[in-house]
């Protein structure tokens, strides 16, 4: 198992933002959480990538437990991370964006990620220079994505990618998360809107109220995950 979560308590002051959650992540999947605003998605990808302490309980990465390593040292074992909200570097070029994703991995295996990443995004050669804040949002979360994946980390997390953006975008970024799980990368992504969101994974929870409703194949939390209005 690439990715065990056992047990995690995460609390905001006196609010517990996740109560006893358990998540497999095998290697080479892609494993959806789905559910409503405040359900608990994002405090688990914050917990994974150590922005929120875990209260109680294990995040296993490759069997080795992330709660007792500091979060500047999580993305060396090879996690990669795109958050919620297009953040890129507004004044950069797009370029200039991507490549900071591959920071510290040599000129060769940057310029290889690069000439990957435009063959998937043509928006990468067509706006190469062009200050990333000068795009529009589904053209600047495209970058956010490719500067995520630029790495080419063992488990990439995506936190609501389709968020705010027009079904062209959506499409785009669904083709690129299936290129990049073909290259071998394990997917975690949170997502309010199901219906995209499942045609992607191979496996999933349903979070309310920071606890899972329900998880397993994909075929098995469909009907949960749509029927409670989670789209």
């Amino acid at each position: 198992m690439l990715l065990r979560i056992e047990d995690l308590w995460v609390r905001y002051g006196g609010i517990a933002a996740l109560s006893g959650i358990s998540i497999d992540v095998p290697e080479g999947e892609t494993v959806l959480l789905v559910g409503a605003n405040g359900a608990g998605k994002s405090s688990t990808i914050n917990a994974i990538i150590g922005l929120v302490p875990a209260r109680k309980g294990r995040i296993l990465f490759q069997g080795t437990d992330l709660t007792q390593i500091p979060c500047e040292r999580r993305a060396r074992l090879g996690i990669g991370y795109s958050p919620e909200g297009r953040r890129v570097f507004p004044t950069m070029s797009v370029t200039d964006n991507v490549l900071s994703g591959a920071f510290g991995l040599g000129r060769k295996r940057q310029t290889e990620a690069l000439e990957w990443l435009r063959s998937v995004f043509p928006l990468l050669i067509d706006r190469d220079k062009q200050p990333a804040g000068q795009l529009s949002g589904g053209q600047q979360q495209v970058v956010a994505l490719a500067r995520a994946m630029a790495s080419f980390p063992k488990l990439l997390l995506l936190d609501e990618p389709f968020l705010g953006l027009a079904p062209v975008w959506i499409k785009q970024i669904g083709d690129a998360i299936l290129h990049l799980r073909a290259r071998g990368t394990t997917v975690l992504m949170t997502e309010q809107m199901a219906r995209p969101a499942l045609k992607l994974a191979t496996s999933g929870y349903v979070l309310r109220g920071g606890e899972i409703r329900r998880g397993g194949p994909v075929d098995a939390i469909r009907d949960v995950a749509l029927a409670d209005e989670y789209l």
